[in-house]
């Protein structure tokens, strides 16, 4: 591959990232929300370092050069070496380049999640005090705390909202998951809570559930079920953040 051709691999790449995270969220896919503005500068490096070398390369015109161009010849290779050529094996990088650039692909969803072992949470030090009446937005997480770590067991009883994507089980069951990660979605670790009395919406499906603690075990030990007793499910849109498990809004 010549040089020229290097410059412009350089700029394809640098555009995908930009695209993925300076121009869009679809980064988040990939990224956790603070590693985007890095994402971002590698782009803009590569962009800028692709430029430099199309200039040096004279693209997309070739500088004229003084004298006959039919006279001019490329030099003839050092000690069987020809420095105007890379490595054939960076055109490798292509087809993700063009990948971010056109289609980019969707987060992470069913597919990991059903192929991971659920993560515990970590220990809570304390719980807030849940409103008085009404359904309990809570994030996924503090769900799955309160179940196993809460010895109030306030949750006994309570209407709670909580939101994630459809996971389909064995036998028709089906689990209401969540993707943590620590920086990017290939350190990517599952929640999840079954989900029962109501039909399973299509897999990578976003939805919101409104239920109760399904009653399986001892609430407030390591006992009880992660599960839900639906009473309601609505189909949402994915989040601009899907990995980050934030508590829903109640409606």
């Amino acid at each position: 591959m010549r040089l020229r051709f290097q410059a412009v691999l350089l700029i394809v790449i640098g555009a995908g990232v930009l695209r993925v995270s300076l121009f869009s969220d679809i980064g988040l896919r990939y990224v956790k929300e603070g590693m985007q503005p890095y994402l971002a500068a590698s782009g803009i490096a590569l962009c800028a370092l692709g430029l430099l070398g199309a200039r040096r390369d004279g693209l997309p015109f070739r500088a004229r050069r003084q004298g006959s161009d039919a006279s001019h010849r490329d030099p003839a290779p050092v000690h069987g070496h020809d420095h105007t050529r890379g490595p054939g094996v960076a055109w490798l990088l292509l087809p993700p380049a063009l990948v971010l650039l056109l289609n980019a692909p969707p987060a992470l969803g069913s597919y990991t999640a059903a192929r991971d072992n659920p993560q515990l949470v970590a220990e809570y030090e304390s719980f807030e005090t849940l409103p008085a009446r009404g359904p309990v937005p809570l994030s996924l997480t503090e769900f799955i705390a309160r179940v196993q770590q809460e010895e109030q067991q306030s949750l006994k009883g309570r209407t709670v909202v909580v939101q994630g994507f459809v996971t389909p089980g064995e036998d028709g069951d089906w689990e209401l998951s969540r993707l943590l990660i620590s920086c990017c979605a290939a350190d990517a670790q599952s929640l999840a809570v079954t989900v029962h009395g109501a039909a399973a919406p299509p897999a990578d499906t976003w939805v919101r559930v409104v239920g109760t603690w399904h009653p399986h075990g001892t609430l407030g030990t390591t006992s009880a079920a992660l599960a839900l007793d639906a009473v309601a499910v609505d189909r949402i849109p994915e989040p601009p953040l899907p990995y980050v498990d934030r508590p829903p809004a109640a409606g």
